[in-house]
């Protein structure tokens, strides 16, 4: 499967982005999603996930209460809102597919990635 990944860009902090990834060259609902991001210098890190029906999602606690993960089946693309950013929240996104069951958090467990979007917070 194929990922792409867009809507990264520029935010004050305070504002909102949305990230969006679509999906190619698969059955996009048997996979679980996750959101993941680098920071410049840093490990690759969950952000978000959800689960292949969109049943459950988890949080990385940094952006609990302040982003959310959806996803449509029908359009196969799983999204990304985020408001109340922060600078912190600098960093390449990366959207990936998990064919196995049950969310995974680590990224060793994620099949398939997409190349990244870079979202820049500005204080």
């Amino acid at each position: 499967v194929q990922l792409q990944a867009s809507g990264g860009g520029l935010a004050q902090a305070g504002g909102s982005l949305r990230l969006s990834c679509a999906a190619s060259g698969g059955t996009f609902s048997r996979f679980n999603m996750g959101w993941f991001r680098q920071p410049p210098g840093k490990e690759r890190e969950l952000v978000a996930a959800i689960t292949w029906n969109g049943g459950r999602t988890d949080y990385a606690d940094s952006v609990k209460g302040r982003f959310a993960i959806s996803r449509d089946n029908v359009k196969n693309t799983v999204y990304l809102q985020m408001n109340s950013l922060k600078p912190e929240d600098t960093a390449v996104y990366y959207c990936a597919a998990d064919r196995h069951l049950g969310i995974a958090t680590v990224k060793g467990a994620y099949d398939y990635w997409g190349q990244g979007t870079q979202v820049t917070v500005s204080s």
